[in-house]
């Protein structure tokens, strides 16, 4: 399996050793994971725009690949992560962002002090998601906005009452998410969905239907992949998913934005 290294500000010699892969977050430069990592990369580079010359909180930053990316076009990106050694990481690969330790249900961050909250693909690891969108509200100026990604639940985990993924606790679809925003405070602007493009529409027929399923049946088997699957996974461009709203029950992952009310 490959592994990224990554580089130290101008002047530092030493490499930034990859986080683990441990199957609760994905990191960028391994090419079995490519897929995962470009499904997730997707929903930064398309809501990118909206931290533009903002006050930015990544709420669960994980490997810190997507704070980085919104560094290159806010006013500030707070990052923050409960793992511990995800924030030395971040501190070290990507001195742009702010760094903290917290606990997203008690975010330690001031009432009214962020222009947008950034929550991909964790939500569904939380115990207290009603907690953690109120925490949200709170800490966002009136008008803000709440950017947030999670696995739609009833093409990830298809018939099923608890999550496939064991690092899960609840999944959502995109009724229910819309019911937790709502009841949180916010108003729903946006709900869109994760999909696969043509080019991974062909890769699903190629490889029996799913190249989703391709890749999982033969991790959990414990096989060695084709050569011909690493290649096309390793393959997978951002471009290759696209975000619409239409057939958002048939969508992957689901993406909302959510706005803070003005007061009156």
């Amino acid at each position: 399996m490959s592994e990224a290294v990554y580089s130290l500000p101008a002047g530092e010699s030493a490499p930034v050793e990859p986080l683990p892969l441990t199957g609760e977050r994905t990191v960028p430069g391994i090419a079995e994971e490519n897929y995962w990592f470009r499904r997730h990369e997707i929903v930064y580079a398309r809501l990118l725009e909206r931290c533009a010359g903002r006050v930015v909180l990544e709420a669960g930053s994980g490997e810190g690949y997507g704070a980085n990316m919104i560094a290159g076009v806010a006013e500030r990106v707070i990052g923050l992560d409960y793992d511990a050694s995800a924030v030395e990481h971040v501190r070290a690969a990507y001195p742009r962002v702010e760094m903290v330790m917290g606990n997203l249900a008690d975010l330690p961050v001031d009432d009214g002090s962020v222009d947008v909250v950034v929550n991909f693909q964790v939500i569904e690891h939380l115990w207290d998601q009603a907690q953690f969108l109120r925490e949200c509200l709170r800490v966002l100026r009136p008008g803000g906005e709440l950017l947030i990604s999670t696995p739609n639940r009833i093409t990830f985990s298809p018939g099923r009452d608890t999550p496939l993924n064991p690092f899960h606790t609840r999944e959502l679809n995109a009724a229910e998410l819309s019911e937790l925003l709502v009841a949180a405070g916010f108003e729903v602007e946006v709900m869109t969905g994760v999909h696969h493009g043509p080019e991974l529409v062909a890769l699903d027929a190629k490889w029996g239907g799913s190249i989703i399923d391709a890749q999982i049946q033969r991790a959990l088997a414990g096989e060695p992949w084709p050569a011909e699957l690493a290649a096309d996974v390793a393959a997978v461009r951002t471009d290759d998913f696209a975000l619409r709203a239409e057939d958002i029950d048939a969508s992957l992952d689901l993406v909302a934005v959510a706005v803070k009310p003005r007061e009156r």
